[in-house]
């Protein structure tokens, strides 16, 4: 291999498919590829409680084949987990902990989750996301943002890298220069933010500003269009990635970009052509993506000297990014002790709870979940009302309802005589999910609506209520815990 392909391999971090660490990453590590990400279809397995002994397995293997890897993946706590991807994160997102707005327990919260992903071998946690969600109808960030406020956002993505940061573990902030405004998933299509450059940097801005004043070692690109800056993508864009974020806010440490193999960049330039135009953008490590990436890196490797050939990017900006990735591979990091993480999560997600004239169940209920497809950041993570429900003696029969199927009517006629209650999540931004939801309530006013996503679902119905903010293991056995009078 060349040198010029080894300097590109250590701007790379790929996907790969399958349980197992394949042959051509570990020749690809010896060649200098920066390390990997891990990802949900590298997780699945029979028992749900494997998820965290897979994630150790797949970066030990990692490490043993070159002991300064990185090992990334998205571990966000909340609906967001890979380390607990079969079963549902411990600990509470990030909405239940701006609802909570006590910056110490964020700060424990990320903590416990960066000493398990050391305990996993992981050494970059994507997170936080310091994204403002200013805009309801958004399909990606929701329950994954702390709030729609900048100045809380800001207080809480700086407490969560600090908690994170003290275990060693890189945070990542992202995704720069914010994803929250976006009716669009960048995942499915290309989002543009049409707003005025005062209301971007007032609304946008301050959650990377704290994060960068917390001594953040990642932050990660989202491939979202700021007009009043660039048409291109945030990703792609010079303006906003060295003028904005490294001149202006001083952010000196490794630049991200989110996956390239999502929609937003790849349509209008495949991988290997986003690759490059990254890097001569401003970024310093490219997240290839979860499809397996021994084609793609090729693919990119050829890119980079076509564009250093044409003079789209200079071999000094190839190696000052290679240089800042091979600096974070090489900086030592905190010692994290052993301690369980003493229930933190739980706590938190009991303390974020917010109830509407709820009484306790008085016999087993029937409980009904509404189930759409997530987003891809979420993935197949697994949630369940039902669950807790049926650990506390409080499950009667649990009803799945996907595309209307079975109708409210229906669900209502065989839970007649029985308490029912409706687990919902982001049915506000589902037009089946919000009528089905009305009708039920309409038949049984009694019916408990448990929101698992944001809590405007509550704003469908009348009558009892209950908001969690989130749908991790932690926030469903709160609410299992409000249901049942614990």
């Amino acid at each position: 291999m060349s040198e010029l392909d080894r300097l590109v391999n250590g701007c790379l971090m790929p996907g790969f498919a399958g349980p197992a660490v394949p042959r051509w990453v570990v020749d690809a590590l010896g060649e200098g590829l920066a390390g990997v990400c891990l990802y949900g279809q590298n997780l699945r397995a029979d028992d749900p409680a494997e998820a965290a002994g897979r994630v150790a397995s797949l970066s030990g293997a990692v490490h043993t084949a070159r002991a300064d890897a990185l090992v990334a993946v998205d571990e966000e706590g909340g609906d967001v987990t890979r380390l607990e991807y079969g079963s549902g994160s411990s600990y509470p997102g990030n909405l239940a902990l701006g609802v909570l707005d006590d910056e110490q327990v964020t700060a424990a919260v990320a903590a416990a989750i960066g000493a398990d992903l050391r305990r996993a071998g992981v050494d970059v946690g994507l997170a936080p996301s310091v994204d403002v969600n200013s805009d309801s109808r958004n399909p990606v960030i929701g329950v994954r943002s702390f709030g729609a406020d900048p100045g809380l956002v800001a207080r809480h993505g700086a407490a969560w890298v600090r908690g994170l940061q003290s275990t060693g573990v890189a945070a990542a902030a992202k995704h720069f220069p914010g994803h929250g405004a976006t009716t669009v998933d960048s995942h499915l299509d290309l989002p543009v933010v049409d707003v005025d450059e005062a209301t971007f940097r007032r609304r946008e801005l301050p959650p990377f500003i704290a994060a960068i004043e917390a001594g953040v070692r990642l932050v990660m690109t989202s491939h979202v269009v700021f007009p009043a800056f660039d048409e291109q993508p945030a990703t792609l864009s010079r303006r906003l990635l060295v003028d904005l974020l490294r001149t202006e806010l001083g952010f000196q440490g490794v630049l991200v970009t989110d996956a390239l193999d999502m929609a937003a960049v790849r349509a209008a330039h495949g991988i290997p052509r986003a690759a490059a135009l990254s890097l001569a953008a401003g970024s310093d490590l490219l997240l290839v993506g979860a499809e397996d990436g021994e084609e793609h890196c090729a693919a990119i490797r050829a890119a980079v000297a076509e564009h250093l050939r044409d003079g789209t990017l200079t071999e000094a900006r190839l190696h000052e990014a290679a240089g800042r990735v091979a600096r974070l591979r090489r900086e030592p990091t905190a010692t994290t002790t052993d301690e369980a993480s003493g229930g933190v999560g739980l706590r938190a997600a009991r303390s974020a709870r917010r109830v509407r004239d709820l009484h306790p169940l008085a016999a087993p209920a029937v409980v009904v979940e509404l189930r759409a497809a997530a987003n891809m950041a979420v993935g197949a993570a697994r949630w369940s009302l039902a669950d807790p429900l049926r650990e506390l003696g409080r499950l009667d029969t649990l009803v799945t309802v996907a595309d209307d199927d079975p109708t409210p009517d229906a669900v209502v006629a065989d839970a007649a005589g029985r308490p029912l209650v409706v687990a919902a999540r982001d049915a506000y931004r589902s037009p089946w999910q919000e009528r089905w939801l009305r009708r039920l309530t309409e038949l049984r006013p009694d019916a408990v609506t448990v929101a698992l996503g944001m809590p405007d679902d509550l704003g469908l119905v009348p009558g009892p209520a209950l908001a969690v903010h989130g749908a991790s293991r932690a926030c469903t056995r709160a609410a299992a815990e409000a249901l049942a009078g614990r």
